[in-house]
């Protein structure tokens, strides 16, 4: 039998490529990690995505798969035998699946840079967009254990990453998430105790200090 050949190309902090990590941890699936320096790229990035230039990007026997949610779907569809699916059967669901995962994916790392890149009233509009989101999310999640109902599923895989910056927001904004969105936290910590998302998520305190890093470097 010939071996797949699987490569995982990310930056360490990027929640888009936790995604992908989690999808592969979920489904037991080997692969190779390979980092790439977002402040010097590779001539091999500009290879494998030529178009946007940007992580993740999942190489599957020389081919490349871009864009996050993406990727999960692709590795959901490719290894539909492993595990159980990301997206639901149902036509509908999956439709609504797509919707709340391409709503955070457009939404809340574009409105939570405002609370670490911005002060005065930008950072306090940052501070209610996020808010704003991160209520609607919990509103879809309603009562269930995982918004994919007794497993994790497209949109937990899609929104969990993010649960690694809510210190990083909560620091730079002075709020508190958990007591804004009590049934959001706990679900987070619920997915934190599954194995794929324990292995995959980014330390909270890495991710403050290399924002603080980030922030010094860009305005420089």
């Amino acid at each position: 039998m010939v071996k797949e050949e699987l490569i995982l190309v990310n930056f360490w902090s990027s929640p888009f490529g936790c995604r992908v990590k989690i999808a592969l941890e979920e489904k037991g699936i080997p692969y190779e990690y390979k980092e790439e320096d977002l402040f010097n790229k590779s001539p091999l990035l500009s290879t494998i995505n030529p178009v946007y230039n940007k992580v993740p990007v999942l190489v599957h026997n020389g081919k490349s798969v871009c864009e996050s949610l993406n990727i999960v779907e692709y590795i959901d569809e490719v290894w539909s035998d492993r595990s159980t699916s990301f997206l639901p059967f149902d036509p509908y669901e999956r439709s609504q699946a797509r919707f709340w995962a391409d709503f955070i994916d457009k939404e809340l790392y574009e409105a939570s840079k405002k609370i670490y890149r911005c002060k005065g009233e930008e950072q306090e509009s940052g501070k209610k967009d996020v808010l704003r989101i991160l209520k609607l999310v919990e509103g879809e999640l309603g009562n269930k254990p995982f918004f994919g109902g007794d497993n994790l599923g497209f949109v937990d895989i899609s929104l969990i990453p993010f649960y690694s910056r809510f210190y990083t927001w909560e620091t730079f904004g002075k709020f508190s998430i958990e007591e804004e969105c009590p049934i959001l936290v706990s679900w987070a910590k619920r997915c934190s105790e599954k194995e794929s998302v324990a292995k995959s998520l980014v330390d909270p305190i890495k991710i403050y200090d290399f924002i603080v890093y980030l922030n010094n470097y860009l305005t420089k």
